[in-house]
């Protein structure tokens, strides 16, 4: 049994993976300091881990704290994966291919294993992340800009007169503050997602499946007009396949 942990910017998530399905375990908030409180309770009673495969955006002490108890519960030593120039099918564009966020690289490996693309795959999480991925598993770059929300931070934090919206809605043209600014940060990453999309479509020569995933997908996708749809667990998925292809557990 692999025990698979995807480690975002925010939150940790993980699963179970025994060659044929996923168990997921469930998900939990981190905070500074390296510190992941309920990590024990979230591991409890878990049997038969052979192996642990640790996708990690977040920082080096957490990736420590994880590595450390998987080895005092499961006795075993934690792999921390990188994104590699290639694998199950799917060829990184970067010259550099380690600084691809290994999330991005098993998103496009999650969803090459299901069917061949063309896709755009956009996270939205505490960055907006949109990649493209050719029928052939050839990664075609991608961009990264700030989610919404961290762009309504940035805004209230730099400005005197700019506060935090309470209940604000998303609107073409607001007659109030609150709703302007909410509205400026998400029309403007699904204006950048409309974009990327027309592009990837004009080098693919076929319109791509566009995916989205990420906490804040349910929140952008209404603002999308092209066919999309969410997938939340993708990471994961794409590690359970990434994994097995590394023959270890």
């Amino acid at each position: 049994m692999k025990l698979l942990v995807d480690l975002g910017n925010t939150r940790l998530k993980c699963a179970l993976w025994d060659g044929h399905a996923l168990r997921y375990l469930g998900a939990l908030p981190h905070v500074d300091a390296g510190q992941l409180p309920g990590l024990e309770e979230l591991w409890e009673g878990i049997q038969d881990v052979s192996a642990v495969f640790i996708a990690s955006v977040a920082q080096a002490v957490l990736e420590q704290r994880i590595v450390q108890h998987a080895r005092q519960c499961f006795g075993v030593e934690a792999r921390l994966l990188t994104s590699p120039a290639a694998a199950c099918g799917v060829r990184n564009a970067y010259a550099h291919p380690e600084r691809l966020g290994v999330d991005r690289f098993l998103g496009l490996i999650a969803l090459h294993a299901v069917q061949p693309g063309p896709y755009v795959l956009a996270s939205c999480g505490t960055a907006l992340t949109l990649d493209a991925l050719a029928f052939d598993g050839a990664h075609l770059g991608g961009l990264i800009a700030p989610s919404p929300p961290l762009m309504r931070d940035a805004l209230t934090g730099a400005t005197a007169r700019l506060k935090a919206p309470r209940h604000a809605r998303i609107v073409e043209r607001a007659d109030n503050t609150d709703d302007a600014l909410e509205s400026g940060v998400w029309l403007a990453a699904a204006a950048l997602l409309e974009r990327f999309l027309a592009h990837a479509q004009a080098d693919c020569g076929a319109r791509p499946e566009l995916v989205l995933t990420g906490g804040g997908a349910a929140q952008l996708a209404p603002l999308i007009p092209a066919p999309h749809r969410i997938d939340p667990e993708l990471v994961l998925r794409g590690l359970a396949t990434y994994a097995d292809s590394l023959g270890s557990g």
